[in-house]
């Protein structure tokens, strides 16, 4: 079957290189995200406190964050904060997450604002929706979301927390977007997953945007209907096959939730 256009240019869109050229950023030597050189060289004028540092390697220059294991949260955040006085810093949400490196291990947290002007990687889950009759149930976003306002998106999209694994942040998620118990799905199952990384519009396209989505999908029995608790979705809509790939078409959806509706499609 002949790959559609539009699939053809959201996959493209979900692998993209850098719009700038970016330089490692390390913490205690371990690196854990990547920085526009200029960025940082205007925070660290600004916040002359910030055991933060320009270094030469052997492989090229470097960004350090020199501090002790047990302070890296500590300082992490008092960079979010130097980001955010100096305006190049992404919406701020007062939501921890988590900050990887090597090995994928977790090194401390910080503000979710900062991870994409910081390149790091993050952790996403999605929720794809069935009616007994083979409908989807999707969402649209709030119009004054920070991040494609008004566009279609899966029944529950949302961030892993540095509270969260997977899991809890699915029920979580599923709850505050949706107003559904996970035990009143049936068929609750792990669809696979997506990896994007990409520029980030956020503090004036300075940021990169690398993370790992995991979706499911679930069949909402009848009688059984979303419900927005905490004010980020403007409305929900069953919609057949047909309006869901002529919506896809026309761009009306995130692009995340254009290649998650597309893999639960099969397509």
């Amino acid at each position: 079957m002949r790959t559609p256009a539009w699939l053809t240019r959201a996959r493209a869109a979900a692998q993209q290189d850098a719009l700038r050229p970016r330089l490692p950023l390390l913490v205690a030597g371990l690196r854990i995200g990547s920085v526009e050189d200029e960025v940082l060289a205007f925070v660290a004028d600004l916040a002359p406190a910030l055991p933060l540092q320009r270094e030469d390697t052997p492989r090229g220059p470097v960004w350090q964050l020199d501090c002790a294991p047990e302070d890296t949260t500590t300082t992490l955040n008092e960079l979010a904060q130097a980001l955010r006085e100096a305006n190049l810093c992404g919406p701020w949400r007062d939501e921890q997450l988590g900050v990887l490196g090597p090995a994928a291990r977790r090194l401390g947290t910080i503000e979710r604002g900062a991870v994409r002007v910081l390149g790091l990687a993050t952790q996403a889950v999605h929720l794809v929706g069935w009616a007994p009759d083979g409908r989807m149930w999707v969402q649209q976003r709030a119009l004054d979301k920070p991040n494609d306002p008004g566009l279609w998106d899966t029944l529950m999209g949302g961030m892993v927390s540095a509270e969260d694994d997977v899991s809890q942040a699915l029920a979580r998620e599923t709850w505050e977007e949706a107003g559904l118990r996970l035990a009143q799905l049936e068929g609750l199952a792990h669809g696979g997953h997506l990896n994007f990384r990409r520029p980030s519009a956020e503090a004036g396209g300075c940021g990169y945007m690398i993370e790992r989505i995991d979706w499911y999908q679930a069949t909402l029995p009848e009688g059984v209907l979303p419900a927005n608790q905490d004010g980020e979705v403007a409305q929900f809509e069953l919609i057949t096959r047909e309006d869901l790939l002529a919506r896809l078409k026309a761009g009306q959806f995130t692009l995340e939730a254009s290649l998650i509706a597309a893999e639960a499609l099969g397509l």
